[in-house]
């Protein structure tokens, strides 16, 4: 039976796992099952996670989307851009990395996009952030990372002011930040400076509607979660398993 699978640490919740158990349910396939791997170091991908019999790909996230990179045989253009991988594909013994949440991402954002929304924050820095940099780029749009603490290129909470708030009309949340078990909790943004004309996308999915997203609707911004990105990425990654 061919083996599919979650990468990440630590796995509470996995949105991919009952996705891909009801896609085979509903399509009758039997020969797939998909699982949850969940290690605390990446010592341990080598010895236990390649070791599985009929191991044919998985998705990857947080805290591997970059750690996964030295396990790669191979990778994609996009992948060697960004530095981040998402998922991995084995065919004929040989590790392929993709990166499907650019594509997700992309789709997904894509209707809400308007032409005042030419500036973004990217709130944090790791493998996600890196595929929300590379569609922006491609999508000519300026972004600006924000991090809690000081990095080269990126900005603290503590130096958003008004002018760059009202400059920024697009806001982007890849840090985990807000997800489930943590629902009380939001990045440290000045939220009094977000008006209508801003558009709030948090990759959170658990819980539907964020703390961040809560009070950029109450300040009157459109808003978008991360459960159709993770639709469209689970199915790119089916694709490329089966191709």
């Amino acid at each position: 039976m061919r083996l599919y699978g979650l990468l990440g640490y630590p796995l509470t919740h996995s949105f991919s796992k009952n996705y891909f158990a009801k896609k085979f349910a509903l399509a009758s396939i039997q020969d797939a099952r998909y699982e949850n791997f969940s290690f605390d170091t990446v010592d341990d991908l080598e010895t236990k996670l390649f070791q599985k019999d009929n191991l044919c790909g998985f998705n990857i996230t947080i805290p591997y989307k970059k750690a996964i990179l030295p396990f790669l045989h191979e990778q994609t253009e996009p992948v060697r851009e960004m530095g981040a991988c998402n998922c991995l594909h084995i065919k004929n013994g040989k590790r392929i990395g993709y990166n499907t949440d650019i594509i997700g991402f992309a789709h997904s954002l894509k209707p809400y996009i308007h032409q005042h929304h030419t500036h973004a924050l990217i709130l944090g820095t790791g493998g996600a952030a890196a595929a929300v940099e590379y569609v922006l780029r491609k999508a000519g749009i300026h972004f600006q990372f924000v991090s809690r603490t000081k990095k080269q290129g990126a900005l603290t909470y503590k130096e958003l002011d008004e002018s760059i708030m009202q400059q920024h009309l697009l806001i982007i949340n890849t840090s985990p930040v807000g997800q489930y078990p943590n629902i009380h909790e939001a990045p440290d943004l000045p939220y009094q400076y977000i008006g209508a004309r801003h558009h709030l996308f948090d990759l959170i999915y658990n819980p539907i509607e964020t703390r961040f997203l809560q009070l950029g609707r109450e300040q009157g911004a459109s808003i978008q979660n991360g459960q159709e990105m993770l639709v469209i990425q689970a199915e790119e990654s089916w694709r490329i398993w089966n191709s």
